[in-house]
């Protein structure tokens, strides 16, 4: 078994990772590094864990671990890892937005792969440092990967998705609290969000230049998930599309695609993410699905921690959605 470190556990992705690495076969968590909480139980925080840990968070790290999940706020990881050492065995996953762009990814010494699986699996198998895509980014990169390796991303693509309030983090703000998000709908950063800068970059990876996004996001009354619709034109037929989708993802354990139009349940709680595509006159749209916290935080970081120490895809993560 590997030994496995949390930089930040006291948020809601620090806590789904813990969930998931208490029940993976290969893993045993040897710290939970927090400095609000140093000291208490995890417990005390994660209540959903209660009688699956004894573990407390600690104040202190063991730069000997094999690996180390960097659950922190944006910016905060670069500094972190500025202030910090680890052995040279010690691999490292850092879940903010700090190295996902190519201008950003070497640091201090350190390469950070980005990391996608359904995109970059074999440069993942091979990393040491992996920067986790953020949740909008997964959900929209998997609508548009098998239309951008295809060169069929020419034209503007229109692209709405709402997100639940856990992708704001638990710390409460003006638009993250039950009063104001309750019974309410809203947007943000209307076509400015900081997840296009990666979405771009690796949608343009294939070497074919792709149309103008336009990102609106929005916030949803719910907890989590995240739920995407993209269109563009696209001159070919639905079943065109339907093989196109099915055979870039034919080797994808978490990526599915739907005959059926697909809603957030069937994935709230998985790893997954569902497509779902339907065609109106020469528009194409792609609805995709995914879990903000797993698919597109701590579940996706799991999975590429299985990919970089050679372990089963899918250990720790065969998760059942709670559809009724």
């Amino acid at each position: 078994m590997i030994k496995a470190g949390i930089i930040g556990g006291s948020g809601y992705t620090g806590g789904e990772l813990i969930r998931l690495l208490l029940n993976h076969s290969e893993v045993e968590i040897d710290f939970v590094y927090s400095t609000t909480r140093a000291g208490k139980a995890i417990t005390s925080v994660h209540a959903d864990l209660l009688g699956q840990t004894n573990l407390a968070f600690t104040g202190s790290i063991n730069k000997n671990v094999d690996i180390v999940f960097l659950c922190l706020g944006h910016g905060n990881s670069s500094k972190f890892i500025s202030e910090n050492t680890f052995s040279e065995q010690t691999k490292i996953i850092d879940l903010s937005n700090d190295f996902r762009l190519k201008a950003d990814s070497n640091f201090e010494g350190k390469s950070f792969i980005y990391g996608l699986p359904e995109l970059s699996k074999t440069e993942i198998k091979k990393a040491k440092y992996i920067a986790n895509p953020g949740c909008f980014a997964t959900a929209i990169q998997l609508a548009l990967l098998p239309l951008a390796k295809a060169d069929l991303l020419v034209n503007e693509v229109h692209i709405n998705a709402v997100t639940g309030s856990t992708g704001a983090g638990i710390k409460p703000s003006e638009t993250s609290h039950f009063s104001w998000r309750n019974n309410n709908v809203s947007w943000y950063k209307p076509f400015t969000h900081q997840h296009l800068g990666e979405i771009g970059e690796n949608l343009n990876s294939f070497g074919h230049p792709t149309g103008k996004l336009r990102f609106l996001p929005n916030r949803g009354n719910f907890t989590r998930g995240i739920l995407a619709t993209a269109y563009t034109r696209f001159d070919g037929s639905l079943e065109d599309a339907n093989i196109l989708f099915k055979n870039f993802y034919s080797k994808a354990l978490f990526t599915q695609i739907s005959e059926e139009p697909i809603h957030l349940k069937q994935v709230v709680n998985t790893n997954n993410c569902h497509i779902h595509l339907h065609k109106d006159d020469d528009v194409l749209l792609v609805t995709s699905a995914i879990d903000n916290l797993l698919k597109g935080a701590s579940g996706q970081a799991v999975q590429n921690m299985n990919l970089m120490f050679g372990f089963a895809e899918a250990e720790g993560l065969q998760l059942k959605a709670g559809v009724f």
